[in-house]
């Protein structure tokens, strides 16, 4: 039987292999293929649709709950600014640097190593584990693609960098293109309907509205105007402005019904670019949430998003590492979160109720 120190240390192989295969989001097929070959030598036959790798409990049984372990293997593209290798899996004084490292290699490999210690015991629910793709794009060949080939699932842990406390509520996003109508005309003379004044009432209601629910850990849903276009030329009435909305709606609120609202209280032509990444939830009495907190955890509300949003069941972030790293340069996670991660796990998972 293996030692919860082995495990760790399989953990930290995997994401070793990881950061030295650049995986930026739609490029990762090599990362993958190491999911893929690491989860075979582990003793279990995965199965794979595009970049997405998952595994099904060996004793499944569709009359138990089912408990699905999630984390994304796609990064971001390095920034700029990093001074290391951000391909260069260096361990320096017990902190293992590089690209995808924190967001969320962390979580993706200890989740794993999770998968392999709950299943090889009775437990009363399913497990399964889903490595996903395209995550920080929200790519339609990412986890939207695989889900429908999953049995059904009860509830879900999303391994992001949480510094191992649950997220709770995790923040919506919508984006608007708003559009005011005028007419063209010279700038000399009074002809013309300007679409940018055309513009300025739905400008203030945008920033003047306040949504009324406000939530616990969210707070309230925010609508910020980000963009402005309009005008061709000093002496030209502009016959057009255009206008980018960011929404990020609290779980009181689903993408759908804001929009219609905003359509209704504004002069200008509404279109919304997607409704698929709403606000989710799960309900703090819930079982595990009680038992982190017995643990000595803080539940709080993510302002960012995850794979959660595209997630039709309830579902809450728990992982190693911390959101302030994630995109950033030089990015890290120490090895004693790694471990720290696998042993809160444990305690929270093994033999526990969902």
């Amino acid at each position: 039987m293996m030692t919860q120190e082995e495990y760790v240390s399989d953990a930290v192989d995997l994401l070793k292999k990881l950061i030295a295969t650049p995986s930026v989001s739609r490029n990762e097929k090599e990362a993958a293929d190491i999911m893929e070959q690491t989860i075979r030598k582990y003793g279990f036959e995965p199965h794979r649709e595009a970049n997405n790798i998952w595994i099904i409990d060996p004793h499944y049984d569709e009359s138990r709950p089912t408990l699905l372990l999630n984390a994304h293997i796609d990064t971001v593209k390095p920034v700029a600014s990093w001074t290391r290798n951000p391909f260069s899996p260096d361990v320096e004084e017990g902190v293992l640097y590089g690209l995808g490292s924190n967001d969320c290699g962390g979580g993706l490999c200890s989740l794993l190593q999770i998968f392999r210690m709950l299943t090889a015991k009775p437990q009363q629910y399913n497990l399964i584990y889903l490595a996903s793709a395209e995550e920080e794009v929200s790519g339609k060949d990412g986890i939207t693609r695989a889900l429908p080939l999953l049995p059904h699932i009860d509830l879900a842990i999303v391994g992001e960098p949480t510094g191992m406390n649950p997220a709770v509520a995790e923040k919506g996003l919508m984006v608007l293109d708003v559009i005011a109508h005028g007419k063209s005309g010279h700038a000399a003379r009074n002809e013309g309907v300007n679409a940018i004044y055309e513009a300025l009432d739905d400008m203030r209601w945008i920033r003047d509205y306040k949504f009324e629910k406000v939530s616990e850990f969210l707070g309230p849903t925010k609508m910020t105007l980000t963009v402005v276009n309009a005008g061709t030329q000093h002496n030209v009435i502009p016959d057009k402005c255009t206008m980018l909305v960011d929404i990020r709606t609290n779980e009181f609120y689903d993408n759908e019904e804001v929009y219609k609202f905003i359509c209704q209280h504004l002069k200008s032509e509404v279109k919304a670019h997607s409704f698929r990444l709403k606000s989710s939830r799960i309900d703090p009495a819930h079982p595990l949430i009680r038992k982190c907190v017995a643990m000595g955890m803080k539940p709080f509300g993510s302002p960012t998003l995850s794979d959660q949003a595209l997630m039709h069941f309830p579902s809450f972030k728990l992982g190693p590492g911390e959101s302030s790293r994630s995109h950033s340069a030089d990015e890290f996670i120490k090895i004693s979160e790694i471990s720290d991660a696998v042993a809160k796990y444990r305690e929270l998972l093994d033999r526990a109720s969902i």
